[in-house]
């Protein structure tokens, strides 16, 4: 991290992601030594006791997750493990969700304020989903009549896409695969905030969208700090919890511009902000 405080301000040897804005202070808003309930279990923390810390900049708001533990397998397996197990359990969580009423539906507020905003502005109405796994969001986006392409890095997620879905999938890491096209639209859902740098990642998404198409992101909310440490925006599968400035220097820092950037509290209760982003020219 860079120039980051000491003492009072932060914990000795406990490595986190850069803020947005690059302000050397941060505030320690919590320190764990165990996992709170209901974050994603994973095992190889390498001999570590648990221990981890979330830190403020007092400059934009931006949180992020300070600790020493290797992520590398829980983003390999264990995540789609821990969450959904084999291919059933994905296809169980997916009829779960999709089965929700409107009113208590995040999934669907998002895709009716993706439509909305669409409008008239986009005339060939075709999506990439990066990080698609249920694929409950393109479920509805086929509804709605949209090409679909759902990107995971999950094999049982691609394969659940395609067979139970029915849509385009392509499995491997959107930093490293070629093959896809440009698109109308290209969606980000509760997916940067799982990397430790997610500017190059939002950085590469200009070369899969049309000149006339937008980036949706959607965020985590920091605001949700003021209820607590142990809610979900804070497990440790997150690098970061965004701001309204820090979403803002995301976009500018990744090549973009900001056409609408919106603040929610969803049916769930998550603390959610969205963001619709144009390619500068």
């Amino acid at each position: 991290m860079r120039q980051a405080g000491t003492g009072s301000e932060r914990g000795a040897g406990m490595s986190a992601p850069s803020c947005m804005c690059t302000a050397p202070r941060f505030a320690r808003i919590h320190i764990y030594t165990a996992p709170p309930q209901g974050e994603v279990h994973f095992q190889p923390i390498q001999g570590r006791d648990y221990r981890r810390e979330l830190l403020r900049c007092q400059t934009c708001g931006h949180v992020v997750s300070g600790h020493e533990m290797d992520l590398s397998a829980l983003y390999a397996r264990e995540y789609v493990n821990s969450n959904y197990g084999d291919l059933e359990g994905i296809r169980r969580n997916f009829d779960r969700i999709i089965a929700l009423p409107a009113e208590r539906s995040d999934n669907t507020g998002r895709v009716q304020r993706i439509l909305a905003f669409a409008g008239a502005r986009t005339q060939r109405r075709s999506i990439l989903d990066i990080g698609s796994g249920l694929c409950v969001f393109l479920f509805r986006m086929k509804e709605a009549g949209w090409d679909c392409t759902a990107l995971d890095p999950d094999p049982r997620s691609c394969r659940h896409a395609r067979e139970n879905i029915g849509v385009r999938a392509v499995c491997g890491d959107f930093m490293q695969t070629e093959a896809l096209a440009e698109h109308d639209a290209v969606s980000f859902n509760k997916v940067l905030e799982h990397i430790r740098d997610p500017i190059p990642m939002l950085a590469r998404a200009a070369r899969f969208v049309r000149k006339s198409g937008f980036v949706y992101v959607e965020l985590p909310d920091a605001e949700a700090w003021r209820e607590g440490p142990e809610r979900e925006e804070f497990f440790i599968d997150h690098f970061h919890v965004f701001s309204v400035p820090s979403i803002a220097l995301l976009a500018e820092r990744a090549g973009f511009k900001i056409a609408a950037v919106e603040r929610l509290r969803e049916p769930s209760t998550k603390f959610t902000l969205r963001a619709f982003l144009r390619p500068v020219d």
